[in-house]
């Protein structure tokens, strides 16, 4: 099943940026090491904000909400992030779906 992942991440007060960027440095190994394992069909970054887009493919919710909770920046930051999660239908599936319905109704 695929996901959207849209992150959003702050950091507290009394981290600085370098902690920050050595935080999202761990994240980043986990990240590229998921996209090479199959996980992760591929990321994004946003410029110039703390945004990054992940698309994941996973066979259950179970397994995602699993993964999610095991990221270095929930375990150690988890408080500032905040991820919008949105299931994903392969469009030709979908396209595959309506013309069998399109079908059905002649």
């Amino acid at each position: 099943m695929l996901y959207h992942l849209d992150f959003h991440v702050e950091y507290p007060d009394n981290m600085n940026q370098q902690e920050l960027f050595a935080l999202w440095s761990e994240e980043a190994d986990v990240a590229l090491q998921a996209k090479q394992a199959g996980i992760v069909v591929d990321l994004w970054k946003c410029v110039g904000t703390r945004r990054v887009i992940v698309i994941v493919d996973v066979p259950t919710p179970d397994t995602l909400d699993q993964i999610l909770l095991d990221l270095p920046i929930m375990k150690k930051n988890g408080q500032k992030v905040q991820i919008e999660v949105t299931p994903l239908r392969k469009y030709e599936d979908f396209a595959a779906d309506i013309k069998a319905r399109l079908n059905n109704q002649e």
